[in-house]
């Protein structure tokens, strides 16, 4: 990597890693550690999976598991992007997306993004 470049990138002009709006990363960064042979090791800041029923979201739906049912599925169905599957696992406090689809009769909240007020009568 050219010197003016990386000066730009250690100052936090340029990002690191940009990703896209859809991801859960969104809006994060990234931090460096200088392990003890040197090497600088560039990782992604820590992202805490929110608590399930907080004020913040807004449910605008609710989805009973069935058998077969696939998060990016639901995620197309009631959001429009199967890659939004991590808004449903942000609403149900999930930390393995998995877990939400393995036993049907599950009741899944569907919600705005953190932090979007929904609704009003939805």
């Amino acid at each position: 990597m050219n010197q003016p470049l990386k000066s730009l990138i250690q100052l936090g002009i340029v990002p690191t890693v940009t990703f896209p709006t859809d991801s859960r990363y969104y809006g994060y960064g990234t931090l460096c550690y200088q392990a003890p042979n040197g090497q600088m090791v560039t990782y992604l800041v820590r992202r805490f999976v929110p608590q399930p029923g907080a004020p913040n979201f807004s449910t605008v739906a609710t989805h009973t598991v069935r058998q077969g049912d696939r998060l990016d599925l639901i995620a197309a169905k009631y959001i429009g992007d199967p890659l939004m599957f991590w808004l449903i696992c942000d609403a149900n406090g999930a930390i393995r997306p998995g877990q939400l689809v393995e036993t049907p009769g599950t009741v899944l909240n569907i919600t705005m993004p953190q932090g979007v007020p929904g609704v009003s009568n939805a």
